[in-house]
């Protein structure tokens, strides 16, 4: 996860970057904003990441009971 933060930090400085450079100074509200909605979609993102990669590894994955499943599909 610390390479994630690391990831993320560098995307919301350059995405703060990149907004200047296209729209100029328009308000520090924009830059805040943008820079919590980009910093939370990243960080969410490999926080579910991280919680598939943790369930298929620890076999959670295969312990699920399929009721639908159908017992007799091969007679």
């Amino acid at each position: 996860m610390g390479w994630m933060m690391t990831i993320t930090v560098g995307l919301v400085a350059g995405s703060a970057i990149l907004l200047y450079r296209s729209n100029g100074m328009v308000s520090v509200h924009f830059y805040i904003a943008a820079a919590l909605g980009v910093g939370f979609t990243m960080l969410l993102a490999s926080a579910l990441m991280g919680l598939v990669f943790l369930s298929s590894g620890s076999g959670h994955d295969e312990a699920v009971v399929d009721p639908l499943e159908d017992d007799n599909a091969g007679e």
